[in-house]
């Protein structure tokens, strides 16, 4: 696991430029470095040393040093590739799997990328002409961001190494900003940073010339196919534990994170590994905040050490604003945090760990997948008839009963934007001063071309196949790669396995989803070899008791200087936000989630707008 920096159009400065944007990434690679620097193109590379200790620094070469690449990430099935391609007359110089990416390229062009099996992002220059071919992988594990400025094409795998260029130009995206108050992440390929772009999920691109063209080498395609429950849950057991398997592959100690739910139970648990590592909170609330007992409880039943640690407020408050810089945006995700604390605890101990994340995407497992078929007798009356009802109470205040009216009025593509749905359009409208925020593209504009890509499937298909599109790389991968990178941790993902999704794509939804439990193939599989308890248990993921800390004069201070500073003024009608602030701390609803949306914002743009 690495990190990689790089731009065209090389400036004559010996290197110190590139030094700079290399030191801006060194937590992603604290282990070695190296560069590549022409008159045309430097690369700048941080090396996490997970295989092949010994050999395995970049850039590498092929035979004949007409080709240079640099790679984050891992390719599991690179002992194959790596057969084929030296019985194609390849010849290697180590045994890291890097180097089956450029010898790949030079045997089958861009088709490489069909053959990977692994998490990556990476780039390879061709000496021959200039140009750079780029990738990354199916599902968005690892990022790649880059941009064009004064003709200089800058690419890495995090935005802040771009900042030591001295043709960038650091200007906030107002519109990202708008889209971000309803998401509570970036979900467009525009980044908030005005100019900077990520590179999709499953895309590969060439640049060459000034020119970047790009195309997408896979989607998700859900076909179900006939079958019962307990054939799939067998089928799914097969293939996670394949899956794991491969996973595993390393020359240094892997662990495994561990919540009290079933998908990093599951993985834990197949993985067999030595040890599993907690988090939880202190709160008033009992263990409401706190899954460590429930871990540890398990950790004994598969016999291996589990090693945790309660956070207390004052860490979580503290290290908040470091944790939204090494994110690069902002995400208002609580969990983001706990994450950290929890890659932290590993990085003590080992260099690699295991994760459940993609389990829900891909198996059907947030609890809102229940609502299409969760059906009342309201639901029995014409659709017309809700859709009126609808749009009379969007005109009322919010209230539990309303939002259920206004839902039920309304198709799949309209309600749901992913499992975060924080400020309508209206509702930030009435907060942003800009004019360029406001006139957006109100939320559902956003899922619009995903939700045409499966217009002929069932809303819980819908739903899935969105958020495996934006919600999965947008959220949940992006503070899996940015907490654990930030602690020198390469986290593995074995759900989101090239492997395991051919088989998710075609398990029928009476095996996915129905009105009393979720992931129900998944759940039966790992019955097999977990107690009833946690194969059952619903989701909770390291929860984080925001909505209490708020109501405390400590905190509810902290974000109240924040929502009146000169920084807030700049982009918000400050004094709706105290109200939000003051209607939670009253108890009239639970705001914390829209305030906690625009602190992390604010958080985040002290970071990279004022101190850097």
């Amino acid at each position: 696991m690495c990190g990689f920096v790089g731009f065209t159009n090389n400036i004559n400065d010996n290197g110190t430029v590139l030094e700079k944007m290399m030191n801006r990434i060194i937590h992603r690679g604290p282990d070695s470095d190296g560069k590549y620097v022409d008159e045309n193109i430097a690369l700048g590379f941080r090396r996490l040393s997970i295989i092949d200790l010994a050999e395995g620094d970049q850039p590498i070469f092929n035979e004949d040093r007409s080709m240079v690449l640099v790679f984050n990430g891992e390719i599991y099935n690179y002992k194959d590739l790596r057969k084929e391609l030296t019985s194609l007359g390849h010849t290697f110089n180590c045994n890291a799997d890097s180097e089956v990416l450029i010898h790949g390229f030079e045997q089958w062009g861009e088709n490489l990328v069909d053959k990977l099996r692994g998490m990556f992002a990476f780039v390879i220059f061709n000496r021959n002409d200039n140009s750079l071919f780029g990738a990354r992988d199916m599902f968005g594990i690892k990022p790649f961001y880059y941009t064009v400025m004064n003709g200089s094409f800058l690419f890495g795998s995090e935005i802040k190494s771009f900042l030591d260029h001295p043709e960038f130009k650091k200007e906030l995206n107002e519109e990202a900003l708008a889209h971000y108050l309803s998401f509570q992440y970036s979900p467009t390929e525009e980044t908030f940073f005005k100019g900077v772009f990520k590179l999709p999920p499953a895309h590969c691109f060439t640049y060459k010339e000034g020119k970047m063209e790009k195309r997408r080498y896979w989607r998700p395609e859900f076909n179900e196919e006939s079958g019962v429950l307990d054939y799939y849950a067998d089928k799914v057991d097969e293939a996670v534990r394949e899956s794991v398997k491969a996973h595993k592959i390393a020359d240094v100690e892997v662990g495994s994170f561990l919540s009290s739910g079933i998908d990093s139970s599951y993985i834990a648990e197949a993985a067999n590994v030595d040890k599993t590592f907690t988090v939880g909170f202190a709160s008033n609330d009992g263990d409401r905040y706190n899954e460590i007992s429930f871990a540890k409880d398990f950790a004994k039943t598969i016999n291996v050490e589990n090693i945790s640690k309660v956070i207390t407020p004052e860490e979580y408050w503290s290290t908040f604003p470091k944790i939204q810089y090494h994110m690069d945006e902002p995400l208002a995700d609580p969990a983001a945090i706990a994450l950290y604390f929890v890659s932290n605890l590993a990085s003590q101990y080992v260099k690699v760990v295991m994760s459940g994340e993609g389990a829900d995407e891909l198996f059907g497992g947030y609890r809102i997948y229940e609502e299409p078929i969760t059906l009342t007798a309201y639901d029995k009356l014409p659709f017309f008839i809700r859709r009126a009802v609808s749009k009379i109470c969007e005109l009322l205040p919010k209230k539990h009963g309303i939002n259920y009216l206004i839902r039920r009025g309304k198709r799949i593509e309209e309600r749901f934007i992913g499992n975060a749905n924080i400020f309508s359009k209206k509702e930030r409208n009435l907060l942003l001063k800009s004019e360029t925020a406001k006139n957006a593209a109100e939320p559902k504009i956003l899922c619009d071309k995903f939700y045409s890509e499966v217009k002929d499937k069932d809303d819980i298909t819908k739903m899935q196949y969105l958020d495996i599109n934006m919600w999965l790389m947008g959220d949940i991968l992006l503070k899996a790669d940015k907490t654990s990178m930030a602690n020198s941790l390469e986290l593995r993902v074995p759900f989101l396995d090239k492997n395991v999704m051919a088989l998710a794509q075609t398990i029928p939804l009476d095996c996915r989803v129905n009105t009393k439990t979720t992931k129900l193939a998944l759940r039966k599989a790992a019955e097999k070899t977990l107690p009833k308890r946690t194969a059952t248990k619903d989701k909770l993921g390291f929860p984080v008791p925001i909505r209490e800390w708020l109501k405390e004069d400590g905190y509810y201070n902290t974000v109240k200087n924040a929502f009146t500073s000169e920084n807030a003024s700049k982009y918000f009608n400050t004094e709706l936000l105290v109200g939000l602030l003051d209607d939670h701390r009253a108890g009239k609803a639970d705001l914390s989630r829209k305030i906690w949306t625009v602190y992390t914002f604010l958080v985040w743009y002290e970071q990279f707008f004022v101190q850097n």
